[in-house]
């Protein structure tokens, strides 16, 4: 089982016990508001089996956040692949993506910026990954500063090709963090 630990959190391997949060946070529109859509039940617990596979394949994937003081699943932070092969092109492919979603109790007490620390110090110490990227809608504030917390500096802009033109969520922005920097000049 993968840990990475931080002051109030633990990021861990999946465990069966954590579906059902996972399934009602992301049916949330509040958590989903920056996503096209909220994801169903069975969708949420593929997905969930899929994060668990990547882990387990890669040796880090979107780790499933637990507080430490109460043992409560919270939501998820980690890395994932950027497929060269995914569903849109961008000039970073294949790249490593960092990423967070968090149950709607949890959000404002710095748990995100917290957790997303964490994965970064994990990824300097027991990765080779040189540098992490995070996407998200424009309009996705909440998000922008956690990536800006945590040191990442704006990259690009893009139109999210699998959202509608027109659409409030079209226009995404690009972070990126250089962790061969950080390893060589720690803050």
């Amino acid at each position: 089982m993968k840990y990475i630990k931080t002051k109030r959190l633990i990021m861990r391997d999946w465990k069966q016990s954590d579906i059902p949060e996972f399934v009602r946070m992301n049916m949330d529109r509040d958590v989903r508001r920056y996503f096209p859509n909220v994801l169903s039940a069975g969708v949420s617990e593929k997905l969930a089996v899929e994060i668990q596979k990547d882990i387990e394949d890669r040796g880090f994937g979107l780790f499933a956040v637990e507080r430490r003081d109460t043992g409560e699943f919270i939501g998820f932070t980690g890395m994932q692949v950027l497929e060269e092969d995914g569903p849109f092109r961008l000039e970073m492919l294949p790249g490593i993506e960092i990423g967070w979603r968090f149950s709607k109790k949890h959000w404002n007490q710095g748990f995100a910026t917290e957790a997303a620390r964490g994965v970064l110090k994990f990824a300097e110490r027991h990765t080779d990954i040189k540098e992490i990227y995070a996407l998200a809608a424009e309009r996705n504030l909440p998000s922008i500063n956690i990536m800006k917390k945590i040191g990442m500096e704006k990259m690009d802009e893009f139109d999210h090709p699998l959202i509608v033109d027109g659409h409030s969520l079209k226009k995404h922005v690009i972070y990126h963090i250089e962790l061969e920097k950080r390893r060589r000049f720690p803050l």
